[in-house]
């Protein structure tokens, strides 16, 4: 029961940071050093980044309607008259051939050096660091932009070129963690012109396809142990099963949440807590705390 009371928690901290801009797998990697799942190592490895399917189910249903290419109704943009192509949402289309564009470098890099990275930098003072960094981006970002107009003020105003660019500010966060996946899509799309609402919208697009690549990696990397003679208990089992459906549902308010909140705030807040997290967290292990 205990083991599945941390399941909670941890479900709880991926599900308000994987979309506040303040790094979901730094808070995962900081919430490890303080409360430790009685798991084996593997399985933790694989669970930190599985638990994230639970939020991903989220934005499909938030977003269903504009994220789904089929169906007759409310269709503006047919692919043809009639016919198959009348199902066919050829915007929608659009929208998820911008993604996959923005996935590339991060899956490169991802598929190539995951494991490389993850023992170089997966560790409480690089999480910091970046941290704190990325706070003072997003705060000299948004001073900078403080009565400009953006350029791109929709989701279907993305081009191919904008969608790269966003693709190579997200490559930040597959290889430091702390810097914060929609963070760095985030700071990076204010940066090149986009709005605040298209920004944070087209980050939860986003995330459908780099976390459940990441996800399916982690857990084809954790079947090939498994079937090398690492154990994986029911205990596991249920232990990733709470921490998902928690994730799931705290992502439901906070994703609505953020974007009420940024429709009438700026990102500043976010940057401030991400460098006094930062802060606290080097302090502690100067003190031998973590």
């Amino acid at each position: 029961m205990f083991e599945i009371l941390k399941a909670i928690l941890f479900g709880i901290v991926e599900g308000i940071t994987e979309w506040l801009p303040i790094s979901s797998t730094g808070h995962m990697i900081l919430l490890d050093e303080l409360v430790k799942l009685d798991v084996s190592e593997e399985f933790y490895s694989m669970f930190q980044v599985v638990i994230q399917l639970g939020a991903i189910l989220a934005v499909v249903i938030i977003f269903w309607k504009k994220i789904w290419p089929f169906g007759k109704k409310d269709n503006v943009a047919p692919l043809a008259k009639d016919g198959v192509g009348a199902w066919i949402k050829k915007d929608i289309f659009v929208l998820w051939f911008h993604i996959l564009v923005s996935c590339v470098p991060a899956a490169i890099v991802g598929v190539l050096w995951d494991d490389f990275f993850e023992e170089l930098f997966y560790n409480p003072p690089c999480v910091a660091i970046a941290l704190i960094v990325f706070g003072v981006a997003f705060i000299i970002v948004e001073t900078a932009k403080a009565g400009h107009r953006a350029n791109i003020n929709s989701v279907a105003d993305i081009t191919y070129t904008t969608a790269l660019l966003i693709g190579i500010f997200q490559l930040l966060a597959a290889i430091f963690p702390g810097t914060s996946r929609s963070g760095a899509t985030i700071v990076g799309a204010l940066i090149i012109g986009v709005a605040r609402t298209v920004a944070a919208e087209y980050t939860f697009y986003l995330a459908i396809p780099v976390m459940l690549g990441a996800s399916l990696l982690k857990v084809a990397k954790f079947i090939k142990q498994v079937k090398e003679g690492l154990a994986f208990t029911s205990r596991e089992a249920v232990i990733l099963l709470v921490g998902m459906v928690v994730a799931f549902i705290v992502s439901m308010f906070v994703i609505k949440f953020l974007m009420d909140y940024i429709k009438k705030h700026d990102f500043k807040v976010f940057g401030w807590y991400r460098i006094g997290l930062g802060i606290i967290v080097l302090s502690a292990g100067v003190l031998g705390f973590i």
